[in-house]
C-alpha cells in the first residue's frame, strides 16, 4: 500500500480535547518500558528531549522513571503544550520537566546538549522524515541514546481499518479517523531503515515492537 501523507500538525481544539480524554496507557507504557529495557545502564542524571511530546504523558512517565534527569518536552502545537502543562500541574510531586514550543528542524536547539532523545508517533506527521533524523544527529551528544517509536503502515486499507476497529472501539470518531489516517501515513520498517542509513545513523536499528508499532533504537557515534 502506498503511503498517504496527512497534515503535519494535528492541534485543533477538537483533536486535543479527544486526546486528553483518550487512554493511550498501553502504547505509552510500551514506549517507556522499551526505553528502560533497551538502555538498562543509564547514569543517575542526564538530559532527555521528548520530540513531539503531545499532551506530555510519555514525558511525565519518563520523568518518574528517571529521577535525577531533566526532561524537555518539545512540540509544535500550542494546544498540545497547554494539555501537557496542565497535566504537569496535576502531579503531586515536582518533576524536572520543561515543555517548549519547537518545530523541527529547529536551529535554536543546542547542538550536542542531550544525553537521550526519544520520540513517539511524530515521524509520520513530518513532510520530510529527514527533519527528525537530522535533528537527532544535531541535538544528541556523542553516545546519546535514542529511541523512536511510531506506527507501521499496514499492507492494505482493509488491514488498517481492522486495526482501527480492534484498538479504537468506542473512541470518539475524531480519534478513530486520526488513527486510520496515521496508519496510512506511517512508514514501514524497511523505509525507516533506509532513512536511518541515509542519515548516517548506523548505530540505530529498527524492528517491529507490536502488531502496529516499530521501534528504532541505538546510540549516536561517540
Amino acid at each position: 500500500m502506498q503511503r498517504i501523507p496527512e497534515p503535519e500538525l494535528m492541534d485543533s481544539e477538537a483533536q486535543t480535547a479527544a486526546y486528553a480524554a483518550a487512554d493511550f496507557s498501553e502504547s505509552n507504557s510500551l514506549f517507556v518500558s522499551s526505553f528502560l529495557q533497551r538502555f538498562p545502564d543509564l547514569p543517575a542524571s542526564g538530559r532527555v528531549a521528548d520530540l513531539g511530546c503531545g499532551p506530555g504523558d510519555i514525558t511525565v512517565r519518563l520523568a518518574k522513571a528517571l529521577p535525577g534527569w531533566r526532561l524537555d518536552g518539545l512540540d509544535a502545537g500550542e494546544n498540545m503544550l497547554k494539555l501537557a502543562r496542565r497535566r504537569l500541574e496535576t502531579e503531586g510531586s515536582p518533576l524536572e520537566i520543561e515543555f517548549r514550543l519547537s518545530h523541527l528542524p529547529d536551529p535554536s536547539l543546542d547542538a550536542g546538549a542531550w544525553d537521550a532523545l526519544v520520540s513517539n508517533s511524530l515521524l509520520h506527521h513530518l513532510p520530510d522524515p529527514h527533519a527528525l533524523w537530522a535533528s537527532i544527529g544535531h541535538m544528541g551528544r556523542p553516545g546519546c541514546v535514542v529511541l523512536v517509536m511510531d506506527l507501521a503502515r499496514p499492507g492494505t486499507l482493509t488491514a488498517a481499518k481492522q486495526l482501527v476497529d480492534q484498538y479504537s472501539e468506542g473512541e470518539p470518531e475524531v480519534l478513530r479517523e486520526d488513527f486510520y489516517n496515521s496508519l496510512l501515513a506511517a512508514y514501514t520498517v524497511d523505509e525507516v531503515g533506509d532513512q536511518l542509513r541515509k542519515a548516517g545513523l548506523d548505530r540505530i536499528t529498527v524492528d517491529m515492537a507490536s502488531d502496529r508499532h516499530w521501534i528504532a533504537s541505538g546510540t549516536l557515534p561517540g
